[in-house]
Parts: C-alpha cells; structure tokens; sequence
C-alpha cells in the first residue's frame, strides 16, 4: 500500500499600506496591516497591524557611483533626509504626524515582524507553500514592501520567506493575487459597474466595509472579496459555460 501524503496547505497574506504619498521611492509607509489566511478552508488565523513612526530615507543597498570624497567628508555623519508625508495622503487615511510620532513602531522593528509574521504562516514545508501576497491594486503595496524591506536590510530575508522569483534584471518579485484584476474579469460585462474601488465591488458583492482607507479594514474586505470569489469558482453549477471542441477538419493542418 503506497504511503498517503500529506495535503500541502496553502496561504496568503492579505497585505494593506496606508502611507504619505503614492511614490515607493520617495514616500514613507504610515501604517501597515496583515492577515493570514489558509486557502482550503478560507480561514483567517493570524493579524498584525502597527503604525509607521517618521523615519528618514535610508541606504537601501544598492550600487552607486563612486565619487572620491576628502577623508573629512567620509568621516561626516549622513544627513538625515526625512521621508515624504503629503498632506493630502495623510487626510485620505485620517492618520496625523501626532499619531505616528506617539503610537508609531521603529520601521526597522515593522519590517522585521513582517518577516516573522510570515515565517510563522507558512503551514507546510515546500517551496510552492510559502505565502502568496494578496491585496487590492498589490503592486501599489509591494512597492512599499519593498521599500520597507531594502531600508531595514532584510531584502534577502524576505526572498527566503515570501514566495516568488527573480525577474530579468535579478530583482525578487514576490507572487501576488490582484483583486483588482478579478474584479474586473467579475465585472467588466456589467455596464453598471464603471469602477473597481475596493469600496464600490464591495458593496456590489454585500461585502461589508467598516472603515475605508484604514489598512486593516481594507485587508478584511479584501480577503472577503476574494473568499466570494474562491466560492464560485469552487461551485460545479458553472459548468454549463464549457467550451465546445470543435471537430477538426483538414484546413486545420498545414499539408
């Protein structure tokens, strides 16, 4: 009798940034949420959601030119450049300079709980087991990631832990789950539907929404998205939507 194996468990992390600007280079991330949740059972069994203190831009690794400099230059401490916090992001989420500076966590702290969060989510050993990332318009999000990663120094540590590969150019890119997109295979033939805001398909799917633009509640009703997505695909009923082979004739084949 062949040994049973064991059902690999599957994951994503629903992932949410509300930050000081739209720009990943140049912006800083203010608060940042996370949910695990298993995709068998569309179980949520782990969060994590902290505020971003202020912090200043960072050496993120990368190559530079070199440029000769005197030794007194070299000994100079680099000037601190601060991190972009635009008013008008700061208003869209309701998060204040206040609130960062007295309840914010050190970025570099952030960053390193982000990478135990996801450590402690992967259910089952195997490459294709490590945690997917799952958001709304994920790449805006991943840029931010990626900042936060690059500037706490963990950019490795996270290539080993989040699930992905390296493009092209050798840069990680980790895998993703756009609910962006599926809303609009979901909708596009709805004339009614002229926008896929997380807000307006999650009241077009009765999925509730208690506090838009807060990083929390965006991941909640993201993963709610998804999960009503994930139930129809599941359901046989669609079935009837198959697609008819075709009987192959002679001018299908070159002769």
């Amino acid at each position: 009798m062949a040994p049973k194996t064991e059902q690999k468990i599957y994951v994503g992390i629903g992932l949410d940034f509300e930050t000081g600007g739209l720009d990943c280079r140049e912006c800083a991330c203010t608060q940042i949420a996370l949910q695990a949740v298993r995709f068998d059972t569309w179980q949520v069994f782990d969060r994590y959601q902290a505020y971003i203190a202020p912090y200043g831009k960072q050496d993120a690794g990368l190559p530079r030119r070199k440029v000769l400099r005197t030794r007194h230059e070299q000994a100079k401490e680099p000037e601190y450049v601060p991190m972009k916090y635009e008013q008008t992001a700061l208003d869209y989420s309701a998060i204040t300079m206040e609130m960062l500076r007295t309840q914010g966590v050190d970025m570099k702290k952030v960053a390193g709980e982000v990478i135990a969060f996801a450590k402690r989510s992967t259910l089952s050993k195997g490459y294709q087991c490590k945690p997917v990332l799952v958001g709304q318009n994920i790449a805006f999000d991943i840029g931010f990631l990626q900042q936060l990663m690059n500037y706490a120094g963990l950019a490795a540590e996270f290539e080993k832990t989040f699930s992905g590969t390296k493009d092209y150019y050798g840069n990680f890119q980790p895998h993703y789950i756009d609910t962006l997109v599926m809303g609009r295979l979901a909708f596009v033939a709805d004339p009614e539907v002229t926008s896929y805001k997380l807000e307006l398909v999650a009241s077009k799917l009765g999925v509730e929404l208690d506090d838009a633009h807060d990083a929390a509640a965006d991941v909640t009703a993201t993963l709610d998205i998804l999960g009503v997505y994930t139930s129809r695909l599941r359901q046989t009923e669609g079935a009837a939507i198959a697609t008819q082979k075709k009987e192959k004739t002679r001018k299908y084949f070159k002769i």
